[in-house]
């Protein structure tokens, strides 16, 4: 998969922007607040997806315009296409032509991983973070899953709400039999198709970690189950987690919630046998970060058979020469779009374009 062109109008600060990308690397840089970051979200908004960086649809449209509007050309399934999306009142996209339903349609067709500052939070931040991380990738990947998810997430809901009205109701206390198994049924769909892809995303990641770090430093990452799950199939892990829902069903009911299931996971992520989380680096935190977004643009590929576009934004910075040199020149089979403020470190590329941008416009484009 390969971006070709990109034409954006009243994106963010972006006024009128004609981009010829290179089919390997493209590198964005200027200084702060020049418009780096929203040329890579302008991208990243043709997968489907909302904005990586959490805003409104209202957000993205320049201040004092009614609405902006991008074009993307690219080559994917063999064969070239190309995507508009409009951003006013509403939010409507073609592809090929054609309109689509939903924006989210483009899923179908482009893709891409992105990596930027928020997603240190991968490493150091709460499970929350990770959790989405997981759901937000295998929601792309399997529409399946969303479905499990929302009625696994359903399901909590109405149990906890059983919980908080049984100290006042202890007729009710045996409804949560039904429940119980509901959320068990659900959770152990959830935990099943996590597994899975933690065991995909490990032999990714893996390897990449150990490249980048020259071979000084090793990453593991691994399923922390809240309620202690052994079990290899759908069938054990429900059965394991229906009885841990029903050991601590009388401190759920003390709580008012539910303590134990997928909910309360973690994805565990160790730098050398030590939690990254606690005691890694902001190197290494870079590093391990990046390497889960290659661990989920190689699972892409195996499933779909397309290697996705990668959008790596202000990923250089605080990584050494070595760690550098890798995101840089080692990344042979995606194209990638880096943005940077210091555009010398582009002296270690082997190939590739960059594009100079400033007050939203880029202002010079040439071969490295």
């Amino acid at each position: 998969m390969r971006v070709q062109y990109l034409r954006s109008g009243n994106f963010r600060n972006l006024a009128e922007i004609e981009l010829y990308a290179d089919e390997r690397v493209n590198v964005i840089y200027g200084s702060n607040a020049q418009g780096k970051t929203n040329l890579i979200e302008c991208i990243w908004m043709f997968t489907g997806s909302r904005s990586f960086r959490g805003a409104r649809d209202q957000e993205l449209i320049r201040i004092g315009e009614a609405e902006a509007a991008a074009e993307l050309g690219f080559y994917a399934q063999q064969r070239e296409q190309q995507a508009s999306l409009k951003i006013g009142e509403k939010k409507s996209a073609l592809l090929n032509g054609v309109a689509l339903r939903s924006p989210t349609e483009l899923a179908e067709a482009f893709s891409a991983v992105i990596f930027s500052p928020v997603h240190l939070d991968l490493i150091k931040g709460a499970p929350v973070l990770r959790r989405r991380f997981l759901d937000a990738a295998l929601c792309n990947l399997k529409p399946g899953y969303a479905a499990v998810l929302g009625k696994y997430n359903r399901a909590l809901r109405q149990r906890g709400a059983l919980l908080k009205d049984i100290p006042y109701h202890s007729e009710l206390y045996d409804m949560l039999d039904i429940w119980d198994d509901r959320l068990a049924s659900f959770g152990a769909a959830v935990i099943y198709t996590r597994l899975s892809y933690i065991r995909g995303l490990s032999e990714i990641c893996f390897p990449v970690y150990r490249d980048i770090s020259a071979g000084r430093e090793e990453m593991e990452i691994s399923y922390d189950c809240s309620a202690a799950l052994e079990g290899n199939t759908r069938e054990e892990i429900k059965e394991e987690l229906l009885a841990a829902l029903r050991k601590f069903r009388r401190e759920d009911v003390s709580m008012g919630t539910t303590g134990v299931g997928p909910h309360r996971d973690d994805l565990e992520i160790k730098i050398s046998s030590m939690p990254a989380r606690v005691y890694a680096s902001q190197g290494q935190q870079r590093s391990a970060a990046f390497s889960l977004k290659l661990g989920e643009a190689g699972i892409i590929k195996r499933i779909t058979g397309e290697q996705p576009v990668m959008l790596l934004d202000d990923v250089l910075s605080e990584l050494d020469d070595t760690r550098q040199s890798y995101v840089l020149n080692r990344i042979e089979e995606s194209q990638v779009f880096i943005t940077c403020c210091d555009p010398s470190g582009l002296m270690r590329l082997s190939g590739g374009s960059s594009f100079r941008m400033e007050d939203g416009k880029i202002t010079e484009q040439k071969k490295i």
